[in-house]
């Protein structure tokens, strides 16, 4: 009888309980607000699992803030507020973050880095994944667009600041195809050395005594130059961009911002 009493204490002691795995889930952080209304239940799971993933992997939140902005609020100043009263950062308060910002009043957008995001994610990069997403934005497809945020600021994040990310040596495809073409070449190389050597060349028919040049004659005509002026642009437009700034709360950070 002690004998069963003391197992069943042990099982109920190497149990789980499950209000661990209840606490576990209610401390996981929110990444995606959307507050504008822009995504279906599902669609918000999904993306929400995405960031979490990808985040994980840089130690870094990646967020998606939508609003309807009726305050008609600088969309910079939005997001710059937004992150200090929320203090995003991976392992703690006001860390590393990255936000992406929908103002739906305006129709403007706004990316900002903050702290190792700010340093992977500077400002071309923030434009470069703004260039990538603004056509869906447009187009309202906008789970697609906030999916390559997502992906696209993972994948920039892992190369060295100040490489372009983009640069085609980067490129799988690229790779493969170099190192097919090498490896052609030294078949090639390998199945053109296997004949043997070539033996008969130029000076084995050619009498040196009577061979040479008859004659040559170059003569100059005239060189002409023209000028023409270039005419330069005078749209000075660029679609986008801003750069980055220091949130009230004295949080610097990196920025690109456009319309949609």
């Amino acid at each position: 009888m002690l004998t069963m009493l003391l197992i069943a204490v042990f099982v109920a002691l190497a149990v789980p309980m499950p209000n661990a795995d209840v606490h576990a889930s209610e401390e996981t952080k929110q990444l995606i607000y959307d507050e504008a209304g822009l995504l279906e239940q599902d669609e918000l799971a999904l993306l929400e699992g995405m960031a979490q993933r990808y985040g994980a992997k840089r130690e870094t939140d990646i967020i998606i803030y939508t609003s309807n902005n009726t305050s008609g609020a600088d969309v910079m100043k939005m997001t710059q507020d937004f992150y200090d009263k929320h203090g995003f950062g991976y392992d703690k308060p006001y860390g590393n973050a990255v936000i992406l910002t929908l103002d739906m009043n305006n129709r403007e957008l706004y990316l900002a880095g903050f702290y190792k995001a700010e340093e992977y994610l500077d400002d071309s990069r923030l434009d470069r994944i703004r260039d990538k997403i603004t056509s869906d934005l447009s187009s309202g497809f906008y789970y697609g667009a906030f999916s390559d945020y997502i992906k696209t600021a993972y994948r920039y994040m892992g190369y060295a600041p100040g490489v372009n990310p983009d640069n085609i040596l980067f490129k799988v495809w690229f790779q493969y195809g170099v190192a097919a073409l090498l490896a052609l070449f030294f078949v090639w190389r390998l199945a053109a050395n296997s004949g043997g050597s070539v033996t008969v060349h130029r000076g084995t028919y050619e009498n040196a005594g009577t061979s040479g040049v008859i004659g040559h004659s170059d003569q100059y005509i005239r060189t002409t130059v023209t000028k023409r002026p270039i005419p330069r642009s005078t749209d000075n437009s660029s679609g986008g961009g801003g750069g980055g700034g220091t949130t009230s709360g004295g949080h610097s950070h990196s920025g690109s911002r456009g319309s949609f």
